[in-house]
């Protein structure tokens, strides 16, 4: 399904009007996953690449269909000008866990990876929600491929959606103007 990954590749390539840097990630068993780096004007967007090959199925469903079924890639906002060592390793262990441990990736889930997200980020999870860069248009009958903006959070951050939900985490967000772009931000006192 090489096709689905070209297909990611060129839709962000169109749409944000340049070429990405690649790296690729090998895990045992899994196809290689790409992360593709973009430096736009308002910063940096990070995408996955790979991840969407497949439709993501539940793990107990023993004949998933290999055609139809929710596929999604995962974007990554940040501000430009910190060094971000490690995160397309992290971003590409979401990425394979749709494949490696039946991960169903969707708008609002929280994503706890136990480790910081880039190396010596304060940040250890994530929460998803739909990108405005829409979704990736695939031949019928294949699902388009949803892009879902990963929001880098803090463990207490974390702690807070597992009591409140993330939409309470958002308000907090607004209400202390905290921009989630920052590589150095704080996180919001809850």
């Amino acid at each position: 399904m090489t096709e689905v990954s070209g297909a990611v590749t060129a839709y962000l390539t169109e749409h944000l009007g340049m070429q990405p840097q690649k790296a690729s990630v090998t895990f045992l068993g899994v196809e290689p996953i790409d992360v593709l780096r973009f430096q736009t004007d308002s910063g940096l967007v990070y995408v996955t690449s790979g991840c969407a090959r497949h439709p993501m199925s539940d793990p107990s469903d023993f004949n998933p269909d290999p055609v139809r079924g929710p596929r999604a890639e995962i974007v990554v906002r940040m501000q430009s000008g910190v060094a971000l060592p490690g995160l397309h390793k992290r971003l590409a262990t979401v990425a394979a866990a749709p494949a490696v441990e039946g991960l169903i990736l969707a708008a609002d889930a929280l994503i706890d990876l136990g480790e910081p997200l880039w190396d010596g980020s304060a940040c250890t999870a994530l929460v998803l929600e739909p990108d405005d860069l829409g979704a990736v248009p695939l031949p019928e009958p294949m699902d388009p491929v949803t892009l879902l903006r990963a929001i880098p959070i803090t463990a207490n951050e974390a702690a807070w959606v597992r009591l409140k939900g993330v939409d309470a985490l958002r308000e907090a967000w607004t209400e202390a103007a905290i921009d989630v772009t920052s590589p150095t931000r704080s996180a919001a006192s809850l």
